[in-house]
């Protein structure tokens, strides 16, 4: 529901992302404070900033898989750990730079995740899940059982530093602006695919295939698209994550991290580009009060241990994604546009 007075006059003004100047502006402010956020906050805040950005690519990926297109997927970390090792070797062993590695990151992601993709042409539900969890635990038997001169084995893989017409993006700063580019570009490429042919294709396919088959839209080519797709902005995510921690191993891209990002579109709310960034905001903050929180607790009660963190995250992580299912099963951007429609029509009930 648009602001009173505010209508579409052409197809063109109808399809707009932004509709008012006043959305303009809210945006441009928050471009503005983003740019500036190095030098307003402490190093530790940028580097949360930087995990929630390639945390914003990866679950957005996952949202145009699994919230628009209905393909369940839980090896979304498998993806990602793909693009992470590509990067991580094409830049070690090639000197290629981040310009070209990250792009092939997400193109050899792409390439695995459309292997699996072509699986939900035969399956879905529950069996579409056990077959994305196949090729998490796939991942991690080739990368530990190939030669370790390949992929490094157990011991993992030492990442070279980005760098940018010989300057070395090595501070805190320069990931956070790097990955912000990166981010706002794949992020708008997300809003223009499923506004498009495609986005509607996967949209029909996720309310119902059968009528989608009728009506002459590919099934099986939409649904692999869908995980190709997803695959591939896993894989970039998997790139910047290999240029920030500037080291990469299996241990890294675990079925948790799969289930993280989960929760991350559960939380902000399926079929919505912005809801998979308010849910990645939502659970990385949940992580940083538990990780802040838990050695406090560790120490008070001593006798729980050390693993007290770990096993807290993860039932919080739990309570969380079953509280919204059965509470608000659509996320938090549903609530949103709830709050924002009463407010356009009061006083008004409806």
């Amino acid at each position: 529901m648009d602001p009173s007075g505010v209508f579409p006059t052409s197809y063109r003004s109808d399809r707009r992302l932004i509709r008012t100047r006043w959305q303009a502006l809210v945006l441009a402010l928050f471009m503005v404070l983003l740019l500036a956020a190095p030098y307003m906050v402490s190093g530790r805040i940028i580097a949360i900033l930087n995990m929630m950005q390639i945390s914003a690519v990866i679950a957005v990926g996952l949202q145009i898989c699994t919230g628009y297109a209905g393909q369940i997927n839980l090896g979304q970390a498998a993806f990602m750990g793909v693009g992470a090792y590509t990067a991580s070797i094409l830049a070690s062993k090639t000197g290629l730079t981040f310009l070209l590695t990250i792009p092939l990151a997400g193109l050899s992601a792409a390439l695995f995740g459309f292997l699996f993709g072509l699986t939900a042409a035969r399956i879905k539900g529950f069996y579409l899940a056990l077959t994305t969890i196949a090729a998490q635990f796939l991942f991690h038997f080739a990368v530990l059982n190939l030669p370790s001169t390949w992929m490094g084995g157990s011991n993992g893989i030492t990442v070279p530093p980005a760098e940018l017409f010989g300057l070395r993006l090595v501070s805190e700063t320069a990931q956070f602006y790097m990955n912000l580019v990166v981010a706002t570009i794949m992020i708008a490429g997300a809003f223009g695919i499923v506004r498009s042919r495609f986005g509607r294709a996967f949209v029909a396919v996720r309310d119902d295939d059968v009528a989608a088959g009728i009506m002459g839209i590919n099934v099986a080519a939409t649904k692999a698209n869908a995980f190709l797709i997803g695959a591939f902005y896993a894989g970039v995510g998997g790139a910047l994550w290999a240029y920030l921690i500037r080291f990469v191993g299996v241990d890294q891209f675990t079925l948790f991290h799969s289930i993280f990002f989960v929760a991350m579109i559960i939380v902000g709310g399926m079929g919505s580009i912005v809801g998979a960034l308010i849910g990645v905001f939502t659970i990385r903050i949940i992580q940083e009060i538990i990780a802040t929180v838990g050695p406090n607790i560790a120490d008070s009660v001593s006798f729980l241990g050390g693993d007290i963190v770990f096993a807290g995250m993860n039932v919080v992580l739990g309570g969380v994604i079953a509280l919204f299912m059965i509470l608000e099963p659509k996320g938090l951007m549903h609530r949103w546009n709830i709050l924002k429609s009463s407010y356009r029509i009061w006083p008004f009930p409806y």
